[in-house]
């Protein structure tokens, strides 16, 4: 596909001359004789790049230039001028020009500036597409009352700079509130760093955040950039915050007063623009009047709060989670996608999910993995769902908290399967054959279950 590009000049020789070389060379060309002209030439079919002379009567081309970058802000522009001086070029380059070329002009130079400057564009455009599609996969999913709030508060909160405390349990999508007030944010196309503060050893955490210089401690053999660095423009998102030493913690307070700070091992102050959103699972109040965390850093964190609910308190949104997942997962294993019987439904339902929306994941995509050659497409039932949760083995993150009474998963699992069962025996007015076939299990194994889990059988009838 050819490229266009508009050239700006006041001279009619320079536009015959740029103008047909680099028709030769496969570019469609317009041309303007000032910069008005230019300005209106560009409203009217915007090009691929431009070409702009400085020096042009009444209105010049820093003017053009300043006026063309407030509206066209990614547009690539090459200066042009036959008299130049590097503080011209410096202020072009700063009001947004690619590059500045001398005339004379090299016509070599300029077909690589060109090329180099649509080039720059494209890659821009690619990695802003790109990562609006990682957001975007990254965005939350539920329409239940809990969820909207969420979503309508993301909303009003993304556009502004205040920091961001998000807590909640374990597995219920704290990271991607985060990603979503980013998305949604000026800041979308800027970077979005992401730290672990409970998967970083205490000696390295600062060295992590801040940067250190070469030889700041054994190791060190080169300058490092921290996260606050990376990630400046942009938002630093602070996971497990509550795991963070009080040392540390008051050195984040710090830059989050100044937006200032120094690499460990060096003197000079970095300033930096960022904002911080983090999150917890532990209830920072408790842990401030533990001594573990600081009050000061908790209200400076605090501006805007997020409370995550757990997944069990909104279950409208699991049938909805549930063939999101299916969708994702059966797109990333080449396999169909399969919907969920009403029974299947209800399993899901009734399962606790101590593990939350990360455990519900998990369930999916092993369900997608395992699912054999001769169901690809069927329905899930309620057999394949009971089978994955009875054989699950409890995940490292889900804690003993999320858990009733001291008890373990497989204790809870055991009675939410009691139940299930007695429910649906109780529904289909004790008949044990019709059980068995909503189940998708065998009548002998229903049995079987029913005397193990000592369920009063003199109603029970085949």
């Amino acid at each position: 596909m050819s490229r266009s590009v508009l050239i700006i000049d006041d001279e009619l020789s320079i536009r015959q001359s740029l103008g047909g070389a680099l028709r030769d060379e496969g570019y469609r060309v317009q041309m303007a004789a000032s910069g008005a002209e230019g300005l209106e030439a560009l409203r009217a079919d915007r090009p691929d790049a431009v070409m702009l002379d400085i020096w042009m009567p009444g209105q010049d081309g820093l003017e053009t230039l300043k006026q063309l970058k407030a509206e066209w802000p990614d547009l690539p522009v090459v200066m042009m001028s036959g008299h130049g001086t590097i503080e011209t070029a410096v202020r072009a380059v700063k009001l947004g020009a690619f590059d500045f070329v001398e005339k004379p002009l090299s016509l070599e130079r300029v077909l690589v500036l060109l090329q180099n400057s649509i080039s720059a564009q494209e890659l821009s455009r690619e990695n802003q597409a790109l990562r609006r599609q990682v957001h975007k996969h990254k965005l939350l999913v539920g329409q239940s009352p809990p969820m909207k709030h969420i979503q309508s508060l993301i909303r009003r909160v993304a556009p502004t700079t205040g920091s961001v405390l998000i807590t909640g349990e374990n597995g219920t999508g704290k990271e991607l509130v985060a990603h979503s007030i980013h998305a949604l944010s000026p800041r979308f196309n800027k970077p979005f760093i992401e730290v672990n503060c409970a998967a970083i050893p205490e000696e390295l955490i600062e060295s992590e955040l801040f940067g250190h210089e070469r030889g700041a401690f054994t190791g060190a053999t080169q300058l490092r950039r921290g996260k606050f660095d990376l990630a400046n423009g942009g938002t630093l998102f602070l996971d497990e915050i509550g795991d963070m030493s009080l040392k540390t913690q008051a050195k984040i307070l710090r830059i989050l007063q100044e937006q200032k700070f120094e690499r460990v091992g060096g003197s000079q102050t970095i300033s930096v623009e960022v904002r911080v959103v983090a999150a917890t699972n532990k209830d920072l109040k408790a842990e401030i009047a533990r001594g573990n965390f600081r009050e000061d850093l908790f209200y400076r964190l605090n501006v805007i709060p997020f409370v995550v609910p757990p997944l069990r308190d909104r279950k409208e949104d699991i049938p909805v989670l549930a063939q999101h997942f299916m969708k994702e997962f059966s797109a990333a294993h080449g396999k169909p996608e399969r919907p969920f019987t009403p029974e299947g439904c209800s399993v899901l339902d009734a399962y606790p999910w101590p593990g939350n929306v990360r455990e519900l994941r998990n369930l999916i995509e092993r369900v997608v993995i395992l699912t054999p050659e001769n169901e690809q497409g069927q329905p899930v039932t309620a057999a394949d769902l009971l089978d994955h949760l009875k054989d699950e083995a409890p995940a490292p993150e889900i804690e003993a908290p999320a858990l009733a009474s001291g008890r373990s998963l497989r204790d809870a699992r055991q009675e939410f399967e009691k139940d299930f069962i007695l429910r649906t025996l109780k529904e289909q007015d004790w008949n044990v054959s019709r059980t068995a076939s909503i189940l998708g299990v065998e009548r002998s194994h229903l049995h079987r279950k029913i005397k193990s889990f000592g369920i009063e059988t003199s109603e029970a009838r085949d």
